[in-house]
């Protein structure tokens, strides 16, 4: 497929508030299998949120009574996927798919000191939604070459804001960065995004506005359960 079939695959990903993170060809043991046609998937664009946008679009179009973020995402992928001629995956779906590694694999997100993954243009601030794979080789969708934007930070100012010290180098204390939230103390965080990614110079006007903020640490706090 052209450049321009490529153009009207991220247009469209776009057109419904979600970015294309780039392009990676299927392997065998990355379990998405063959199209409907029989054919197998040749050709795959990874889809998630950056800034703003996706929550606008969100907020906007769901049913606060039905749709869920992932039941949405999962509606506007499938829709795109099927105009488009592809198949949609997602990271809810069982057995668990490897979109970290697929997203190491576009070239174009790197691992930060936090332990999730720096895009040199988002920063912190994005997440993947889903994979739309093709039966058709699309061309000019060769990973882009970045540059990893940590290893230019000398303060690494994302290690040394968390209040409760949650992050450290090779770990995350998920319990201790839930409880915290749960507290007067940590309101800050759970309403403004966590102050440890708040912290990072790159990506800053990509970062989530309030309510967007609120909605996903609420979520992520109603996940860990409370310590014993």
């Amino acid at each position: 497929m052209t450049d321009d079939a490529v153009r009207r695959v991220e247009a469209r990903i776009e057109k419904a508030g979600l970015t294309a993170f780039g392009w990676f060809e299927p392997l065998a043991d990355d379990g998405l299998g063959e199209l409907g046609s029989g054919r197998p998937a040749r050709s795959a664009v990874l889809v998630g949120n950056a800034g703003p946008a996706m929550w606008e679009q969100f907020s906007r179009t769901r049913d606060p009574a039905d749709k869920t973020l992932d039941r949405w995402t999962a509606d506007e992928v499938s829709d795109i996927a099927r105009d488009l001629g592809g198949r949609a995956y997602f990271p809810f779906d069982k057995p668990a798919l490897p979109f970290q590694r697929w997203a190491q694999r576009c070239g174009q997100v790197f691992t930060s000191p936090l332990g999730l993954t720096i895009h040199p243009t988002y920063g912190l601030w994005h997440a993947f939604r889903a994979v739309i794979v093709f039966t058709e080789v699309f061309s000019g969708t060769a990973p882009v070459a970045n540059e990893h934007p940590c290893e230019s930070c000398t303060d690494k100012p994302c290690l040394s804001t968390c209040p409760v010290d949650a992050f450290q180098p090779g770990s995350y204390d998920v319990q201790a960065c839930a409880e915290h939230m749960r507290t007067p103390a940590g309101k800050d965080c759970l309403t403004g995004a966590c102050l440890a990614r708040r912290a990072c110079p790159i990506g800053r006007d990509y970062i989530y506005e309030p309510p967007q903020a609120e909605f996903h640490m609420q979520a992520f706090v109603k996940a860990i359960p409370r310590a014993t």
